[in-house]
């Protein structure tokens, strides 16, 4: 077989008159000459030009949308639109066909909804193609940016006998049998038959991990699949997804918040850089998207100019109190346009809060910190007065939160306290406690959902468009 030549090395080629071999899948086939192939390296395609005289016309008729082919000839400069070069095919194989009876993927426009239910073959389009190569660099960059600063790279557990939130919202793990699950003398299942010997599920978080290892190497980080048994049917939650959570002995908040803002940063420039076609692409197919919408429901900004503003702007960082008083006084509070009114302090804030204070009163990214402790978690650092938790958000346009992260309590006595008053069983995480009790030290670190991250760089609407093979309520295809 002749070696071939990846389509994204041939685009930006300049070896006119050079014999090369291209392979990948037919896109289209026009006009009995033109074919269009595309093998995954980039989202633009090859031309490759059939001579009108071509000898083989039952080869030809075999040219469908989705086949493979393998193509070798002379690399010419194009007289067409579009692109720089293509090649006049010499030889031409059919290495697979393709039914365009019935592949689904033909070539003309396809809504989102249609091609979540052929998420097997969706990464074809365009659009996903790419979604997904964009999915990879930001997760090359996460990696490249916490190894640069001598991070430690921590695989924590996917099954695991603790829920780091308190949330209880899980998938539990068992090997016994559901028609005949062995009880106690109470009734109880009895998971000493399990195959644990107590009750496990799939993890919510690897952070209470991700803090034992920082209790040693000092940096750490996490980036892994978690998984939360949330029956929510939106375009924002997923039952599984990706998370990346640093920790970091003797980091305080302050610290947290600038760690937090240059990983950010980075990941976005590096997306930018690496990724300017696939950004070109996404943002062209969202302003044609806007353009179906009300004048006000539009963005105000294209996606090039939302990542833009994210580069170039300092974060603001103001406290939960100030913003609960902003958002009170807001004209928008007053005139009631929020879905949730603001009446007083201690209210959960909601997305269209979050975006108000970036889009409309600061216009800039927004963290916002020392949170009420009672719509927190326990392992959050209380403040002296008694009411807050050195927690912080950072908040991003045209999504709201994208980090949540907080100092983390180090004190023993107070973090004992807390788990009390909060219902967790302290006998349980005594392996978490024990780093209190060891050289405890003060800590910082937060979470950053993966997906979330990619609905904001490529601009997607629905988390369910941004991760391969989405588990959501009732839908674990694939």
């Amino acid at each position: 077989m002749s070696k071939r030549t990846k389509i994204s090395e041939l685009l930006q080629s300049t070896d006119y008159g050079k014999e090369v071999t291209a392979k990948g899948w037919v896109r289209t086939f026009r006009n009995n000459q033109f074919i269009a192939i595309n093998d995954g390296s980039g989202i633009n395609n090859l031309q490759a030009v059939v001579s009108l005289d071509f000898p083989d016309e039952p080869l030809l008729r075999r040219l469908t949308t989705g086949a493979s082919v393998s193509v070798t000839g002379e690399l010419v400069e194009s007289l067409g639109k579009g692109q720089k070069v293509e090649i006049k095919v010499k030889t031409l194989e059919i290495l697979g066909d393709c039914d365009a009876e019935k592949f689904p993927l033909q070539p003309k426009k396809h809504s989102l909804e249609f091609l979540r239910e052929k998420a097997h073959l969706r990464f074809r389009t365009t659009t996903f193609a790419a979604v997904f190569k964009i999915r990879h660099v930001l997760a090359f960059a996460i990696h490249k940016f916490f190894n640069d600063k001598g991070f430690v790279y921590m695989h924590t557990p996917i099954i695991t006998a603790s829920d780091a939130e308190g949330a209880g919202e899980m998938f539990k793990v068992t090997t016994l049998p559901f028609d005949a699950t062995p009880r106690d003398e109470a009734g109880k299942v009895d998971f000493r038959e399990d195959f644990f010997g107590k009750a496990t599920n799939l993890t919510v978080s690897g952070q209470l991990e991700a803090e034992l290892g920082a209790m040693a190497f000092g940096e750490v980080y996490t980036f892994g699949p978690t998984f939360r048994a949330e029956n929510s049917n939106t375009a924002r939650h997923a039952a599984e997804f990706w998370m990346i959570e640093p920790e970091v002995a003797f980091n305080d908040l302050g610290d947290n918040m600038q760690l937090a803002e240059d990983m950010l940063k980075y990941v976005i420039r590096y997306a930018l850089d690496a990724c300017p076609h696939e950004i070109e692409f996404l943002k062209t197919r969202l302003l044609e998207e806007e353009k179906q919408k009300p004048l006000d429901e539009r963005s105000e900004l294209d996606l090039h100019a939302k990542l833009q503003f994210c580069l170039e702007h300092e974060f603001q960082r103001l406290t939960y109190t100030e913003a609960i008083e902003i958002l009170k006084n807001s004209n928008h509070n007053k005139k009631k346009k929020f879905k949730y009114i603001i009446e007083s302090w201690g209210a959960d804030l909601q997305s269209e809060h979050e975006r108000y204070l970036v889009e409309k009163h600061f216009k800039k990214p927004v963290i916002l910190t020392d949170y009420p402790k009672d719509i927190k978690a326990f392992y959050m650092r209380q403040n002296d007065d008694g009411k807050t938790v050195r927690a912080m958000d950072i908040l991003f346009p045209g999504i709201g939160e994208i980090i949540g992260g907080s100092q983390r309590e180090e004190r023993l006595e107070q973090l004992e306290q807390r788990m009390k008053e909060m219902h967790i069983p302290a006998e349980e995480l005594y392996w978490y406690l024990d780093t209190r009790r060891f050289g405890t030290v003060p800590h910082a670190g937060f979470g950053l959902g993966f997906e979330r991250l990619i609905m904001f760089v490529t601009g997607m609407g629905n988390i369910r468009d941004v991760i391969p093979f989405p588990r959501t309520p009732k839908n674990a295809e694939f």
